[in-house]
């Protein structure tokens, strides 16, 4: 199934993307995808750091991908 993959701040630099479509298995988990991330973007080790939000919701890591999903990767923000 094809989802579409957001980064936004330090992880466009760490995979060099904005977007990106991304096949992945049926019955997948926000941690599968999780771990998918880091084989594909050694870069991205401190995925579980960052928030993962689907169709503009925040996500656990058991929830189950669908076909056509948009998947957010925010990593922290601070500020001052």
């Amino acid at each position: 199934m094809k989802i579409q993959l957001l980064f936004f701040g330090i992880t466009t630099d760490l995979t060099g993307k904005t977007s990106q479509t991304f096949e992945m298995q049926e019955n997948t988990s926000i941690k599968d995808l999780k771990n998918k991330l880091i084989s594909e973007y050694p870069n991205l080790t401190n995925i579980n750091e960052f928030a993962i939000a689907v169709n503009e919701e925040y996500a656990n890591e058991d929830l189950k991908i669908k076909e056509g999903d948009i998947i957010a990767i925010i990593p922290p923000v601070s500020g001052g």
